[in-house]
């Protein structure tokens, strides 16, 4: 139950970095007992809002009030002493600490001789996760978790601190269903025992199923506030982006042209075997099924990445050799990868940079890569993919989840491939940013482009694919055209449930 007056309230705050604003004149109000969801488009607000909270920026102007006082968050440990934690979507524990010693970092209880009570400290942890309803070992190191359990050792040290504010930003990204469902059950917990939650998610199926009210943000400014029930997702969307989203997913009717890929027995132990399909110029296939069904390791080993043990990949007739990104790229295939972060970026490069890396060769004069012939490649690709940034010599890790995805489409589709691989091409990106990835990706199959799809939505797979190809426990088990594949049926096969009537 809500409490009648707000525990935290923020009143037109505002933040500016140089000359972009952030956040204008932002009021928002959290209860204690409610969650509240927390939306808008990258770029919107959201995280320098989180970050005001966090004690992590000041705002520029504006106020704080805890309880009807004004308080001032000038450090995160400001932020912690007036009972407000942060969980990120990766989590910031010391791996080499342990899971009790992480949860008691800077308040670690003491015995006679002013020494660090291990077994106190134990036992707060064991309570901890006893009241959470979860089982982690105290003493188990944190390197090693995953990243459900560093999140969960993460509540419990909210709870230890005795948080009243709990904000998660984008605590599901990595998460399985069960992972989430997990996630969820104790953030209810938290949120029935009186604490007051903001939640921050790109899924809506997942803030309607925790939250009682939402608000949304839209360039940095306050949209609107309410209550969830009074909120179509329609609504939403539309408050989102400013503008009424023409389609989700602006799939184009295309008649598939000669076979692009073909890939017959692909193996490798044990992760996959006998895998055969192709895919043709102007179709979109996607693979389906569940995390750790072998989905993103059979497109990696297409694309030579991992290696095989048997099996081949042509690409217009013409066989690649195991275990050679260079060769699928000579023969026109291009990888957006899932971790664009880590294997899809050089987060320490410009924009420009990241955009013509595997053109650079081409883009050369007498071997000498030019600052302007660099630009103006980069310009095209980013100005056609309505990239959003400052100056294209800004390191690309300035930009925002979705501008990073667009720098990752622009370094590809700049080589003109004929077959492009996305796995996971709308992970952790705004609703806005997701319809125009995919009016992309139509328009590419429409100009004749194959394209092979890795995607755990199943909107995105029903909405966008021409085939669905089912996979489970290594197996290509299904192969569905669009007119069967059903979130019932893709489902049936992901799972191996017999369809019953």
């Amino acid at each position: 139950m809500a409490t009648d007056t707000p525990v935290l309230r923020m009143r037109d705050v505002s933040k500016s970095f140089g000359a972009v604003a952030a956040v204008q004149n932002v009021s928002f109000d959290l209860y204690g007992g409610e969650a509240h969801a927390l939306v808008g488009e990258n770029g919107a607000g959201k995280s320098t809002l989180v970050k005001m909270l966090a004690g992590v920026h000041r705002p520029d102007s504006g106020s704080i009030e805890l309880d009807g006082t004004p308080i001032e968050l000038a450090t995160p440990a400001d932020a912690k002493a007036a009972g407000i934690a942060v969980i990120y979507q990766e989590p910031t524990l010391f791996p080499d600490l342990s899971v009790a010693e992480n949860i008691a970092m800077g308040r670690q209880p003491l015995g006679r001789f002013k020494t660090i009570d291990r077994a106190a400290m134990h036992a707060q942890a064991e309570q901890l996760f006893a009241r959470l309803g979860v089982s982690i070992a105290p003493n188990r190191p944190a390197r090693g978790l995953s990243i459900a359990d560093q999140q969960l050792v993460e509540i419990a040290k909210a709870l230890s601190a005795d948080a009243r504010v709990v904000v998660m930003d984008e605590p599901t990204a990595a998460l399985t269903g069960v992972e989430v469902e997990r996630l969820f059950a104790v953030a209810r917990s938290l949120r029935d025992d009186g604490a007051a939650l903001v939640f921050i998610s790109h899924r809506f199926e997942e803030i309607t199923a925790l939250c009682e009210k939402v608000t949304i943000l839209r360039d940095g400014k306050h949209v609107s506030t309410d209550p969830l029930a009074d909120l179509s997702v329609d609504e939403m969307v539309r408050r989102m982006v400013g503008r009424d989203l023409d389609a989700l997913f602006p799939k184009q009717d295309v008649t598939p042209g000669a076979v692009v890929l073909s890939v017959r027995g692909l193996r490798r132990d044990p992760v996959f075997a006998d895998i055969d399909f192709e895919v043709r110029a102007g179709e979109i296939v996607a693979l389906a099924g569940l995390v750790g069904s072998g989905r993103s390791e059979v497109v990696q080993s297409i694309f030579g990445v991992d290696p095989r043990d048997g099996g081949t990949v042509e690409v217009g007739g013409r066989k690649l050799k195991p275990g050679s990104p260079r060769a699928a790229m000579a023969a026109g295939v291009a990888l957006v990868p899932e971790d664009r972060r880590q294997q899809g970026l050089l987060m320490e490069l410009s924009i420009e940079r990241n955009v013509t890396l595997p053109r650079s060769r081409a883009l050369s004069q007498l071997g000498f890569l030019t600052g302007s012939s660099e630009r103006r490649s980069a310009k095209e690709w980013t100005t056609r993919l309505k990239t959003k940034y400052g100056r294209l010599s800004d390191e690309v890790g300035t930009l925002s989840g979705g501008n990073q995805q667009k720098v990752v489409l622009a370094k590809w589709l700049s080589m003109a491939p004929k077959l492009l691989i996305v796995d996971e091409p709308t992970r952790g990106i705004d609703v806005g940013t997701k319809a125009e990835v995919h009016r992309l990706m139509s328009n590419l199959a429409a100009e004749g482009v194959a394209v092979l799809m890795v995607s755990s939505e199943l909107p995105e797979v029903l909405g966008m694919a021409d085939r669905v190809l089912v996979m489970r426990e290594g197996r290509l088990v299904a192969t569905l055209d669009r007119s069967e594949a059903t979130e019932q049926s893709v489902m049936f096969a992901a799972t191996g449930q017999e369809v019953t009537v």
